[in-house]
């Protein structure tokens, strides 16, 4: 297992970045890497555990052998349950046990490496500052609204800053800055700019930031990270109707 850091964090900042590195694989796993982690948790294996690595990866494995472990274990035997539950609710389950390993993961450096109460105070609110892996996997954080006004397609992309139309106007709509003058239309875009700052990626579950590139699932209606998809602003420009990871394999598993 590979679940142990090269260099043990052992300040308040550290052990956060560990706990965001961990997180971030996780969600990997049950979003962006579905397919895959899906596949790995075969019911006829041994009992598995997913683990999150603070390098933002993840994998299926068996328990460590060592007693006491290293690190406390996540859920011992997720792939038990695969075939017996809806693959949503098995899903959702997985998830729920993650941000149990994922809390006591941080706190158990916290406690190994003496934090005081005000440093352990302030290491759960960083950690509570991010949405949870939960909420990621359901949808339960903030999403933007659907601004008819700015999209010219099913296809709907965000991109940073002082982007222009494209001239071929392919499929790909683009935010655009507002004319100046068109003076009734500023408190708009001001909503609109609100909105996107409380976005979170359906992927990583990072907030929106006008220097990165975005694009928005048609079906399940969640925004995502180019980058975390793997989709490019000129990939993007021939997508029709872009369905993100998570709801291709569904539609391919039905």
């Amino acid at each position: 297992m590979e679940g142990m850091p090269q260099s043990t964090p052992r300040t308040v900042e550290e052990v956060f970045n560990d706990f965001k590195g961990r997180r971030i694989g996780l969600i990997k796993a049950l979003t962006a890497d579905v397919d895959k982690f899906y596949q790995q948790c075969d019911p006829e294996k041994e009992n598995l555990c997913l683990y999150g690595l603070p390098t933002e990866t993840w994998e299926v494995n068996l328990p460590v052998e060592e007693v006491p472990p290293e690190l406390p274990e996540p859920a011992l035997g997720i792939n038990f349950a695969r075939d017996g539950m809806q693959e949503k609710d098995w899903l959702s389950l997985v998830a729920v046990h993650s941000d149990s390993w994922l809390l006591a993961v941080a706190f158990y450096f916290g406690a190994r490496f003496g934090f005081n109460k005000s440093e352990r105070k302030k290491l759960f609110q960083m950690i509570n500052d991010l949405p949870t892996v939960f909420e990621v996997l359901t949808g339960n954080v903030k999403q933007p609204k659907d601004h008819s006004g700015t999209h010219n397609s099913s296809s709907k992309i965000k991109s940073a800053g002082k982007a222009r139309q494209p001239e071929n106007h392919s499929k790909a709509a683009v935010k655009m800055p507002i004319p100046p003058k068109e003076e009734d239309s500023g408190g708009e875009e001001e909503e609109e700019d609100d909105e996107q700052a409380g976005t979170l990626c359906g992927a990583c579950g990072d907030n929106y930031a006008t220097d990165e590139f975005w694009i928005c699932c048609d079906v399940c209606e969640k925004w995502f990270h180019g980058k975390c998809v793997r989709i490019t602003p000129a990939k993007a420009e021939h997508i029709k109707q872009y369905k993100c990871p998570g709801c291709s394999s569904k539609r391919a598993r039905v």
